[in-house]
């Protein structure tokens, strides 16, 4: 028999090569009054133990009071997990920015869900307004920065 008449064997199961679409999610909210580091701590320890298993991965930048978080996985597992977000007694003043559902790899592959510090918050903020496309998202942004520049009384 010749080698010609031998089935080619792939290592990959049927179908794994195939790509899939990501869906992603970038919000902003507002920390209720009292959200202390310890609570955001305990946002982070949950996603780490969760998001895996979800197949959820992205980023959360915290600071001045601002969550602003981009999460990417599959459609009805981010949708779940904003719902409990939205809910969540530490959030105020909710707001979608973008959502986008595309075949891409993710941007954030090995991120359960990271921590980015208040040191950056503004320069994500002022990136968020400067692509924002809704007057909605911007008027929302600009609140949180307008927020975050004022200080407290």
């Amino acid at each position: 028999m010749s080698d010609q008449s031998i089935p080619i064997q792939h290592d990959e199961p049927q179908g794994a090569l195939r790509e899939s679409l990501l869906f992603n999610l970038v919000y902003c909210s507002q920390a209720r009054a009292g959200v202390e580091n310890a609570d955001v701590d305990a946002i982070i320890a949950t996603s780490r133990r969760r998001n895996p298993v979800l197949g959820i991965t992205g980023v959360l930048v915290f600071g001045g009071g601002v969550f602003f978080q981009w999460i990417e996985g599959p459609k009805a597992a981010v949708m779940d997990l904003v719902k409990l977000i939205e809910a969540d007694s530490r959030h105020e003043l909710f707001v979608i920015l973008s959502t986008d559902e595309e075949v891409r790899e993710r941007i954030f592959p090995t991120w359960d869900m990271e921590l980015v510090g208040i040191e950056n918050i503004q320069e994500v903020l002022q990136d968020a307004i400067d692509t924002a496309c809704e007057q909605k998202s911007i008027d929302a942004l600009q609140l949180l920065l307008d927020r975050l520049q004022t200080p407290s009384e």
